[in-house]
């Protein structure tokens, strides 16, 4: 199968509307910053934490201007239960002081001024460009690097080499989407541990489901 069939075919198999924690951003806050803001504290966190920890804090600190001026002791506590919180408060309302300063309140549209703020990684800059700004952009996280290899879609050891081969893969009409559709698969269908191959409409092409037949 191509590999836009493959992606055709997954889609189908999501009955449900599998809405991930970063589309729920995007379309609640209509705010590339709450979403920048969203993926910093979603690095090494649950889902459901990391939405309850948006939530404290957008309803204390309304935007750029506000958190730039909070005290990062305040801000631990309204994101406290986050991973590495304390250090999560630092980066936050340092990252609101450079947008304020440096880019007038804007949260850039550009992939290597993203990546000059403090706990912006790539990943989190292409989530920042796919769902804070709409622009076409690949985000790989776990599910997207476990599930591009496991499909056999791609055959890479880190998460920035999967980035770069899926780019030259994947039709670009369809990057915006395909972080969103990946993490759903990963968390409904092709699970880290027991994924459910015997739903899965693509097995015979995947590598990991032809290891598994032929034990």
């Amino acid at each position: 199968m191509e590999v836009d069939e493959v992606i055709s075919a997954i889609e189908k198999m999501l009955k449900s509307d599998g809405k991930t924690v970063l589309r729920d951003l995007k379309e609640r806050g209509k705010d590339p910053f709450v979403v920048l803001i969203g993926t910093i504290l979603s690095q090494r966190t649950r889902d459901e934490r990391t939405e309850d920890a948006v939530k404290r804090l957008f309803e204390r600190f309304k935007g750029v201007e506000d958190l730039a001026e909070a005290s990062p002791d305040e801000v631990a506590e309204l994101i406290r239960g986050v991973g590495f919180y304390r250090s999560k408060s630092k980066s936050i309302v340092e990252v609101a002081r450079i947008i304020r300063d440096k880019y007038k309140g804007i949260v850039p549209k550009d992939m290597e001024e993203l990546l000059k703020l403090p706990s912006v990684g790539r990943k989190t800059a292409n989530c920042v460009l796919v769902y804070g700004h709409g622009l076409n952009a690949i985000p790989v996280d776990t599910h997207v690097h476990r599930i591009a290899n496991r499909i056999g879609i791609v055959s890479t050891r880190t998460p920035e080499e999967t980035e770069m081969k899926l780019r030259e893969k994947v039709p670009e009409r369809l990057w915006i989407i395909l972080n969103d559709l990946l993490v759903s698969f990963g968390r409904s269908i092709c699970k880290p541990i027991g994924p459910k191959c015997e739903v899965c409409t693509i097995k015979q092409e995947c590598n990991y489901y032809k290891k598994v037949r032929e034990k």
